[in-house]
């Protein structure tokens, strides 16, 4: 039995620069990921969007590894976000469970390919993270709106919200990737059924279109929002502009008076 355990630390990960300051020989490498084994049957994979996942490693060795990959962060997350997942090699079927997979077949490919579906996992439950903070944010403005008919928040404040959230529909986009199955599948009859198996196990589909769906309501609730805020500022020119006409007159009546 192996325990997979996946860790979202960062918002990214700097591959190349660990490749160059990690001594171990890996596996598998790409622009994306990188994948280590040793002779200790420990098994280390680190992807480009800030998550790393061990097999084989004790807590000790994972929180030394972790403050390792400290400077090849970007944007270190205050709580890394955890997984984990079982590996039982002692059978002779393949079966997919709820936090378990049992496999007839035991090589550095398919560790990778789990490996690989749990870091998708824990990065999808970050992504769900992120949306949910900027959803329960929404909501309160538009709690406001329907209470008091009006939100408060400056255009400052709204257009700062517009970035944080355009922010992340970015981020999303830029690791879009991370749902694709990798090249391996398509030529590995094996390696395709692990990898089919444990998306349907994760929900990995079910779970990005959630996100995407809050991020159309957040994007939809901000077209509002900028609706508002754009009527309050032509309102507020409108009030300027009768201000300025009404000193006018009255320094035209102020004129007339004064010389009569």
């Amino acid at each position: 039995m192996k325990k997979v355990i996946a860790f979202q630390v960062a918002e990214s990960i700097d591959i190349k620069r660990f490749r160059k300051e990690f001594t171990d020989i890996e596996n598998h490498m790409s622009s994306s990921d990188i994948f280590y084994t040793n002779e200790n049957d420990q098994y280390l994979y680190l992807l480009a969007y800030g998550v790393v996942v061990f097999v084989g490693y004790d807590e000790l060795k994972m929180s030394d590894m972790i403050d390792y990959l400290k400077p090849l962060c970007k944007n270190l997350l205050a709580e890394k976000m955890r997984e984990e997942f079982i590996i039982n090699t002692t059978t002779n079927k393949d079966d997919f469970e709820y936090n378990e997979i049992h496999i007839s077949k035991s090589n550095p490919n398919v560790i990778r390919i789990i490996m690989l579906n749990v870091a998708q996992s824990v990065a999808l439950d970050y992504f769900s993270k992120l949306a949910e903070d900027l959803m329960i944010e929404t909501t309160i403005y538009t709690q406001q709106l329907e209470k008091y008919g009006k939100i408060n928040i400056s255009i400052k404040r709204l257009q700062m919200f517009i970035g944080k959230v355009l922010n992340v529909k970015n981020r999303i986009a830029d690791n879009f990737y991370i749902l694709d199955s990798p090249e391996e599948t398509w030529e590995d009859e094996y390696l395709s059924k692990i990898d089919f198996g444990l998306r349907k196990t994760f929900d990995v589909k079910i779970r990005f279109r959630e996100i995407d769906y809050q991020l159309h309501i957040i994007r939809d609730n901000l077209d509002l929002f900028k609706d508002l805020a754009q009527h309050r500022k032509s309102n507020m020119l409108e009030w300027v502009i009768i201000l300025l006409i009404l000193v006018e007159v009255v320094n035209l009546f102020l004129e007339k008076f004064l010389f009569l």
